[in-house]
């Protein structure tokens, strides 16, 4: 279970989740930042994979293929958003 309300402290864009896709491993800080929420834009860099989740804000991006805990990762600054 993920909450599907997370914000970025570091941006204060909200997370976009995209199931069954991962991000492509050309994706950069730009690419996010100049593209960030337009899906349009994004589609280009995801790979579909299934099972697995991308998320994305315009600093940040995850590839998820397993259950993981965010909140170890120190680099994301990902919080809830309150439902």
């Amino acid at each position: 279970r993920t909450c599907d309300q997370l914000r970025c402290t570091a941006c204060d864009f909200r997370v976009s989740l995209f199931n069954d896709y991962i991000w492509d491993q050309s994706c950069d800080y730009l690419f996010f930042r100049n593209n960030m929420p337009e899906l349009s834009k994004l589609r280009p860099k995801m790979i579909k994979k299934k099972g697995a989740r991308a998320y994305a804000c315009q600093c940040s991006w995850r590839s998820i293929n397993e259950l993981t805990d965010l909140q170890t990762d120190q680099q994301l600054r990902w919080v809830c958003g309150k439902h």
